[in-house]
């Protein structure tokens, strides 16, 4: 090898050797850390449980269940940034990866307890609001997904590096907005107060894998950091921790993959339906106005208005569904006929368009009515109306005209009673008259209509 030969081969590892170092300056995770001992110390006084970190806890608390109750997505974020949880779910992370048993149980009571104080704070603001809507940020936090586990295994890696630096920044503050810890909380809230299954259990569920997996990406930072651990444990053991916690990571991950397979299945059905209106209906003299989709029945409405399209084009429509994977779903076409479609014809359009709906509507209103009469159909042979309202007569004499029924929404059945007073009756009678009519029919859901 001549020597021309041995410098630029000098010359390359020497680059490479710049370039190594200036990669490891970069991503140096020691370089303005604390002191393991200043972290340590840290780390012990966040499992103090003070009554002004309380204080501060219920007030972020209520915050946030204002502005869920509000749908105001600024007052949530205040509440974030307000929030103390964070610290004590890094403290979690922390104490598994160094050992430290006696910090981690006061790292969990304490967590623990903020957790009940949360979740009591929330249920009583939503017990004495007037306001018992959910809002679509709460039903935001019924249904976690992959992505959140994602957030948090993120959120908890920036969360524990940018705690234990010298120069704390505003790291903490980014990942309690990003990972969302107070949210959640609130919504089980709501849900205990509402007795609503969905809210509480989708809620918690999202604060759970929130919780976890900032405290797993934490403990795996740690452990990265290379801090001391605090007490040396056997094989044996440690390998029965790392079971235990790799058994509660499955288990709390395989939801969010189902949930998160459904979301992009919807997202992509939604593409799929877009792309096929916009490529396929395409017409010289007649023109899509109004798309609908019903994905429970798997039907696809258009309404168009123009030119009548033939019966063959319908079905080649409906034969080009399958090119946009929608062979499950089917096509159902209303049009309506204008001869000219411009700018001037757009006040035909816009009364196409209405009667189009009031005639879905009329055929929701009929599909509610057979309901309603199969309803009562069935009810009819358990309930004798006509002897209940009577009977209601001569029971509550201040009664007259009485009729009883039965109705129904999308959530339940009820037991109806329509009459009028002689005079005002107050709440402890009205209780009585629902006690009896829920008593005699035998149905839990009962509603007054009283007109005095």
């Amino acid at each position: 090898m001549d020597d021309k030969e041995k410098s630029d081969e000098k010359s390359e590892l020497s680059l490479w050797a710049h370039i190594k170092s200036y990669l490891q300056r970069i991503f140096d995770i020691h370089s303005d850390m604390m002191s393991y001992e200043e972290i340590n110390e840290m780390m012990e006084e966040n499992t103090v449980i003070s009554g002004s970190n309380m204080w501060i806890l219920i007030m972020a608390i209520l915050i946030a269940s204002i502005g869920l109750n509000v749908n105001s997505t600024a007052v949530i974020i205040g509440a974030m940034l307000i929030s103390p949880l964070m610290s004590g779910i890094l403290t979690m992370g922390y104490a598994l990866a160094v050992r430290n048993l006696d910090m981690m149980r006061k790292a969990l009571g304490r967590f623990g307890t903020q957790v009940a104080i949360s979740l009591a704070a929330s249920t009583f603001y939503f017990l004495i609001t007037p306001l018992d809507t959910p809002t679509a940020e709460m039903i935001a936090r019924t249904s976690p997904t992959i992505w959140d586990v994602l957030i948090a295994l993120f959120g908890g890696i920036a969360g524990i590096i940018g705690n234990t630096r010298k120069k704390k920044g505003n790291v903490i503050p980014g990942v309690a907005i990003a990972t969302a810890l107070m949210p959640p909380l609130c919504t089980a809230g709501y849900g205990l107060a509402t007795m609503q299954a969905r809210f509480i259990f989708g809620a918690f569920y999202l604060f759970l894998i929130n919780t976890l997996f900032i405290a797993l990406s934490a403990a795996v930072v740690t452990i990265i950091m290379r801090v001391p651990v605090h007490k040396s444990l056997s094989m044996k053991h440690q390998k029965r921790i790392n079971r235990i916690i790799g058994v509660i990571t499955v288990i709390v991950v395989i939801p969010s993959f189902f949930i998160g397979a459904y979301t992009v299945y919807n997202s992509v059905m939604e593409r799929n339906i877009q792309n096929y209106l916009n490529n396929e209906f395409i017409f010289e003299n007649t023109q899509l106005v109004q798309s609908s989709t019903d994905t429970k029945d798997k039907q696809i409405n258009v309404s168009l208005v123009g030119q009548t399209i033939s019966d063959d084009v319908i079905k080649r429509l409906e034969q080009s569904l399958a090119t946009y994977n929608l062979e499950e779903y089917t096509l159902h076409v209303t049009q309506n006929s204008i001869a000219d479609i411009n700018i001037d014809n757009s006040d035909k359009i816009t009364i196409a368009i209405q009667e189009n709906t009031i005639s879905e509507l009329e055929a929701q209103l009929a599909e509610t009515l057979e309901r309603l009469e199969e309803l009562e159909n069935s009810i009819a042979v358990k309930i004798d109306f006509y002897a209940l309202s009577v009977k209601a007569e001569s029971i509550f004499t201040d009664l007259t005209n009485c009729s009883c029924g039965i109705t129904a929404d999308k959530s339940s059945e009820y037991i109806v009673l329509t009459a009028n007073t002689k005079r005002e009756l107050d709440d402890s009678e009205l209780q009585i008259i629902e006690n009896w009519l829920r008593t005699e029919s035998g149905m839990s859901n009962v509603k007054l209509f009283l007109n005095r």
